[in-house]
This record gives structure tokens, sequence and C-alpha cells, in this order.
């Protein structure tokens, strides 16, 4: 008797057709994780206001003052300590463990995390909403996603969640791509996108993550445009001086971060030795008052405004005070990540390193500001984040001028051999350094 033959395989279904269901769903989570961050940063903003606007005027005290920052910041500490003590989920995993892209949390959890955010943006923190408002949109979307398509693969989710943010935060899709392609170099091999097909291309895997980066970015921008653009001097063109000066540039901003990426897990430990959450966090508030003191209101904050504050006018600090703002602010985000703070170490690093490079170029006029400030934000980004496209991207944004970009991709090449291999800003649950 002839054995039964097998059931025959379904046949395989096209690229396009496997691809085209994801498109609404891509629509949706890219708009809604401009608008989740658009609402933490509009609340940001109301309570930043009334914390250092209208309270200090309403009780006669100098807005920034000594008193007044260390008042506020040390209150911001008490008060995240006390959502991560008592609110459901501790407002999620220690963010020294943390990275931009991480597996999905529970959907218990982001009440308290985008609570904490907004605390620590509003109160001075300096650390940006990328980490823990690409964390809230990986989980919504991941929730989301296995509830109503169950079908779909896991890591559909996590992308477009991590796209739409991070294309809403930059205004442009272009470095979520980047960020995803970094991530899947490194990543696991993906299976095949269609039944008995061949493991997807490239534009297979990046199709429906473009698609939530676009309406992430464009969502943003319709609602409020991100500025990342700073009025520096025109770029007159590549020179012998500017190619020395890239190189050293890089090189120089990549091991004055790395001194803070060594650093990193030692301040985390001496804040772990405290038993209480609302100690560490406390005490964070405290130490970040002090810093503040020290390097001024620029220091405070994620940033963003605070490097076009500096850009407009660099002339009016001296070296040693841009220098002092550079190490201040590299001090402070060790000191918020080690301390328990959340929120992202992008942004303020992406000020450190500007206000690292307006002073290289008050030291050495023969390098252009514009090759100066791109190349030393490069350098520090390269360090902290151990990203090269985001670094690269992030760089060239700066000074967006297609000459700069040959003199970014060989500044690139010393930094990367400076940080490869070496201990990460990131831990692992049991506070080794990533690398």
């Amino acid at each position: 008797m002839t054995a039964p033959a097998p059931p025959a395989a379904p046949p395989p279904t096209s690229p396009a057709r496997a691809l085209l269901p994801l498109v609404l769903p891509a629509l949706v989570v890219g708009v809604g994780s401009s608008l989740l961050l658009t609402g933490v940063s509009e609340l940001a903003d109301l309570l930043k206001n009334v914390l250092w606007e209208t309270l200090p005027d309403a009780i006669g005290v100098g807005r920034w003052s000594v008193a007044w920052t260390m008042a506020v910041l040390t209150a911001t500490g008490l008060a995240v300590g006390l959502v991560v003590w008592r609110v459901p989920g501790h407002a999620g995993p220690d963010p020294a463990t943390t990275g931009l892209v991480d597996p999905p949390l529970p959907p218990a959890v982001i009440p308290g995390l985008l609570l904490a955010t907004t605390l620590s943006l509003a109160g001075g923190v300096s650390l940006g909403p990328e980490n823990p408002i690409t964390a809230a949109n990986i989980a919504l979307a991941f929730w989301l996603g296995r509830k109503f398509m169950p079908a779909g693969a896991p890591q559909v989710w996590v992308g477009l969640g991590a796209a739409g943010t991070v294309g809403a935060l930059f205004g442009t899709p272009v470095a979520a791509v980047l960020i995803l392609t970094e991530s899947m170099v490194s990543g696991p091999r993906q299976p095949p996108a269609v039944p008995g097909g061949k493991p997807p291309t490239l534009w297979d895997q990046l199709f429906a993550p473009l698609i939530a980066a676009g309406a992430g970015a464009l969502t943003s921008r319709l609602i409020d445009a991100p500025v990342f653009g700073l009025p520096l001097p025109p770029f007159s063109g590549p020179g012998w001086a500017d190619l020395v000066g890239a190189l050293v540039v890089s090189s120089i901003a990549a091991a004055i971060a790395m001194t803070a990426v060594y650093a990193f897990p030692y301040v985390h430990r001496a804040f772990q030795l405290l038993p209480h959450p609302v100690l560490s966090l406390t005490l964070g508030g405290v130490v970040l008052g002090l810093l503040a003191a020290l390097g001024g209101r620029l220091t405070l904050f994620k940033g963003l405004e605070e490097m076009g504050e500096l850009a407009a006018d660099p002339a009016a600090y001296s070296v040693g005070a841009l220098i002092l703002m550079t190490v201040v602010k590299l001090a402070a985000v060790l000191v918020a990540s080690g301390s328990g703070f959340r929120g992202g170490r992008i942004f303020p690093s992406v000020f450190a390193g500007a206000a690292l490079g307006f002073a290289v170029s008050a030291l050495v006029p023969s390098v252009q500001p514009a090759v100066a400030v791109s190349c030393s934000v490069l350098g520090v980004l390269l360090a902290v984040t151990r990203q090269g496209w985001v670094s690269l991207f992030t760089a060239a944004i700066l000074a967006p001028d297609p000459g700069l970009l040959p003199l970014l991709c060989v500044a690139l090449l010393p930094g990367w051999l400076l940080v490869s291999g070496r201990p990460q800003m990131q831990l692992t649950k049991a506070g080794v350094p990533l690398r």
C-alpha cells in the first residue's frame, strides 16, 4: 500500500501582498508615536514654565538663582523618586541598563515611565525624551499589534514603534532608517517575510518602518517642527586646515566623552549604595543643582533650545566657560542616568559636543565653526551612543551643508577606532558595562 502523499505546501505569497497589510498599522503607529511625544513635551513645557517662571516670579526669587535652581532640582529628584517607588511598574527598568531600542515593556509600566519623564524634563534634568518615549511607543505598538494582528511577527511592532518615535524626534525618517539598519546588521537574521519565500531584502524589512517614520516625522513637523540646525557661519568649503581639524577634533571629543563613559559604572554604583530610590534620586537632584550652579543656566534641561541659544552668540562666552559647560553637561548626564532619572542621553550629549566645538573654534580660528561643532558632536555621540549612523546623521544636520559630509565621514574613522570595543554608557543588570 502506497503511503499518502504529504500535504502540498501553500503557494508563496508575493512580497507586495505580504507587506500591504502593514501600511495602515504603520501609519497609525507613526502618527500615534508623534502625538505621544508631542503630548509629553507640551505637558513638560507647561510644567517647566510654572516651575521656572510663574513660581519664582510669584514669590520674588530669581528664576535662575542658585537657591531656586537647587530647590527645583532637589524637589524634582524627590518627586521622581516617589514615582519610581510608589507608582505601579516603578517607571520601568533602571535607565542605566536601557538603550534607545529595547524589547517591549509591559503596558502597565508606561504611565509611571511617562510621568517620571515629564517631571525630569520640566525640572531641568540633563536628559532627553528619546529613550523613555521610544520605550513607551514600542510597548504600545507591540501590545496593540499583538492584540489586533496576532499573526504578525513580534519584531515588526518593535520596529514600527522605534521608527515612528525616532522619525518624530528628528523630524525626518532618515534617522529612523539608519538606526534600524544598524540594528538589523548587528541583530539576528530575519525569517522569510513571505511563506515559502526567500529571506527579505533590506527594503522589504524597512518598508513598514519607513512608513511609520515618515508618518511620525510629518506629524511632528505639522504640529511643531523640531529644530536641529544651528545658526553657524556658512561653510566656505573644505581646506587642509579643515581636514586636519576634523580628524583632531572628532578624536579629542571622543576621548573626552570616553572619560565619562568609563566613569559611568562608578557613578551608578555610588548611587546604588543608597537603600531607597527616593534617597538616590533626591541626592541626584541635589548634585544636579550643584552642577547647574557651576555650569550656568545653559547646562540645564535636555539641551536642544539651550544649544540654539549658545550658537546664536558663542562669542559671548569665553573659552573657559565653554569648556566648563562641556564638562558640567557630561557630568550632569552621568549623575542623572546613574541616580535613576528617566531620560535619554543623546540630546544632552549633543549640547556638550556643540559647546566643545565652539571652544575649539575660538581657540583655533583656522578651523571653521561648522567643522569644529559638527565634528565635536560626532565624536561625543560616537562615545556615548556607540551608533555610527546616528552620530553621523546628527552631526550632519547641525550645519546642513553637502560639503561637510565628506569631512564628517573621514572624521568618523579615528573617532570610531577610539571607541570601538570599549565599554559603553549602558550597563547590564549586574552593573557591568556593555561592550
